[in-house]
């Protein structure tokens, strides 16, 4: 009587048939991937923060001169994107930080990150509202509006480097709201004349 027998395994994972079944690669990567995609940079060069901030001067007078409600949403998005990723995200983070700041030939002037990312919430919000107002009620008059406020802080970045989101991110230190950790550079903002110089020089 004949013995069948059953095809050997082996124990090394990875291929199939006779040698057992093949296995997915994890993805063990992705967790860093993630972490250094959802990051934001520090320091920041001012000098790519204030061309940023133009540009969202110059969309947002696009916007309301010409009535062009739909770019309230380019707007929103580039903000979100900012605070979330910095740069990565950002089709115009982008064009500024590998296209028209290493074309200038300005010296770079590095600042701390947190204050930058905190001022970048502050217009995410308010671009946003902009937008769900032209958008998703039809209030255009009132969209502009709050977008009008966007262009006088973008534009006091963008002219004279001082950062309304900024300014307010040092009163908040200093009222211990947020904690000294989130920024360690910031910490001493009150005592050092050049620290409250670095703190309200950042984009808006």
């Amino acid at each position: 009587m004949a013995v069948v027998t059953s095809p050997k395994r082996s124990d090394t994972p990875g291929r199939q048939g006779e040698e057992g079944p093949r296995r997915m690669p994890r993805p063990r990567d992705l967790g860093p991937r993630a972490s250094r995609l959802f990051s934001f940079p520090d320091p920041v060069n001012e000098v790519s923060a204030r061309l940023v901030a133009g540009a969202v001067v110059i969309m947002s007078l696009v916007t309301i001169v010409f009535d062009q409600p739909w770019l309230t949403a380019v707007i929103a998005y580039g903000f979100v994107a900012r605070v979330l990723t910095g740069p990565s995200l950002s089709p115009l983070g982008q064009l500024v930080t590998r296209v028209i700041t290493p074309r200038l030939g300005v010296p770079a002037k590095f600042v701390s990150g947190p204050p930058k990312r905190f001022a970048q919430a502050i217009g995410a919000a308010v671009s946003v509202t902009a937008a769900i107002l032209a958008l998703g009620f039809g209030l255009r008059g009132a969209a502009y509006v709050v977008l009008g406020l966007l262009v006088v802080a973008a534009g006091l970045e963008s002219v004279f480097a001082y950062c309304l989101g900024c300014k307010l991110f040092g009163l908040l230190m200093r009222a211990g709201v947020i904690p000294e950790e989130v920024c360690e550079r910031c910490s001493d903002i009150w005592s050092r004349p050049e620290a409250r110089s670095t703190i309200t020089t950042d984009s808006p």
